[in-house]
């Protein structure tokens, strides 16, 4: 009679916040032992793994991949049968899975660092560089610096080589890690920079961005980007009127309150734009839920989704933005905050830019809208005789898309939409 083994998400690492499973690294039949990795759990700071509590067959998995879960709640369950093997290798070929990706919107992917969940001091004579040992982000980690595991010298249960011995031998934690007597040494280090170079070591936030922007730009769609021009006259009017009474109901209001409604404005014209491409169909959403790229001081740029955008008045937009954009610059963004997106703006005038061609698409979306600088431009005005020379604040807006999923007609007319609502304010 076998023994049942629960797997049960862990509460120390989770408490207070929001995680999700990322991806189990064995299915249903296969054999596992105690201490390899299991899953990958992630939060709204990190990613961990989970070791496997016992040895025998994975029978139950009760929580899939990118389901929410709670601390401490079952997971699964392994079957520890008397005798039974510990070798990772299942006997019988395992079922198949889908691969395991990052949840939708690459977003979400830039909040996330990685790390291991409870490495221990164990010793142990195991192979660090054994495949059935290796959590996919030590893979990733070792292919990103040029290391062999077998050079290794894991901490983990059982000599098992984490995350943080693969950043400690790479030069990010003081050298490089510890070997066994006999074992070969690890890979030299990089050369010194040349004299009046500073090397900045890559976080793992800035790779896995770095990551995503490669695969959306080269890999995945291709970028197309259509350029207008915005008279914010109106809507500079209409801020100054209302801005004080939107203060008094708790929601200040910005100039990215009325993009969001503007470009709502300009999906229902074209609701491709609010799509994403598979290869059977384009899937077009009848929500929309817009990300907004906001740059937080030290972590680097996040995308939080304001949820139903298509159901919020000026005020509620208001309100939205700043419950997110507040909680994004003090870190307390949850998973659900940046998944889910149907469509992006990237306010990047903010900064100065007055434009940025192509901005990347935020995967899996279709479109992309930026916002450059407001300035006061000379432009012509009127018709005919009446045509004169007037200063006027100004800025460009560029559409960037998934030339799959939209035309260019589509979306100059898009770009038209938006334009003509934040021109023709309130109207």
């Amino acid at each position: 009679m076998s023994e049942r083994i629960e797997i049960r998400a862990p509460a120390e690492q989770t408490e207070g916040t929001r995680s999700q499973i990322l991806r189990w690294l064995k299915q249903v039949g296969e054999s596992v032992t105690e201490n390899e990795p299991l899953i990958e759990i992630e939060t709204d700071k990190v990613t961990v793994e989970v070791a496997a509590p016992g040895s025998g067959v994975l029978r139950e998995i009760l929580r899939h991949e990118q389901e929410e879960i709670t601390p401490g709640e079952l997971l699964g369950v392994i079957a520890a049968e008397s005798g039974a093997t510990t070798d990772v290798t299942s006997s019988s070929p395992p079922e198949s899975r889908p691969a395991g990706a990052t949840p939708s919107g690459g977003d979400a992917a830039v909040l996330h660092a990685t790390t291991a969940a409870a490495p221990g001091t164990g010793a142990g004579a195991a192979a660090a560089g054994a495949a059935g040992q290796l959590s996919p982000a030590v893979r990733r980690l070792l292919a990103e610096h040029g290391l062999n595991a077998a050079d290794l010298r894991g901490s983990g249960e059982r000599g098992r080589l984490t995350v943080e011995d693969v950043v400690r031998a790479a030069g990010g934690a003081g050298g490089a890690a510890a070997r066994a007597p006999g074992e070969a040494a690890a890979r030299p280090q990089p050369a010194a920079p040349a004299e009046g170079v500073r090397r900045v070591p890559h976080s793992v936030v800035r790779r896995r961005t770095a990551e995503h922007m490669v695969q959306s730009l080269l890999h995945t769609a291709p970028h197309v980007t259509t350029v207008f021009e915005a008279d914010m006259g109106a809507v500079l009017e209409d801020r100054a009127r209302r801005r004080d009474e939107f203060a008094r109901r708790g929601a200040p209001l910005t100039l990215t309150a009325y993009f969001v409604q503007a470009a709502v404005a300009a999906i229902r014209a074209v609701p491709e734009a609010n799509s994403r491409w598979t290869d059977a169909a384009l899937e077009i959403y009848e929500a929309i839920h817009i990300g907004i790229g906001t740059a937080v001081e030290g972590s680097g740029l996040v995308v939080p989704v304001l949820r139903d955008a298509h159901t919020r008045d000026l005020f509620e937009t208001a309100r939205g933005l700043e419950d997110l954009v507040s909680r994004a610059r003090a870190g307390k963004l949850t998973p659900a905050d940046v998944r889910g997106g149907t469509f992006t703006i990237s306010n990047h005038g903010v900064s100065g830019s007055l434009l940025a061609t192509p901005i990347i698409i935020n995967q899996p979306q279709s479109a992309i809208l930026g916002i450059g600088k407001l300035e006061r431009r000379a432009v012509v005005i009127g018709q005919g005789e009446a045509e004169r020379i007037a200063v006027r604040p100004r800025c460009y807006v560029t559409l960037t898309l998934d030339h799959r999923a939209m035309d260019g007609h589509q979306a100059n007319r898009f770009m038209q939409a938006f334009v003509d609502t934040v021109s023709g304010w309130p109207s």
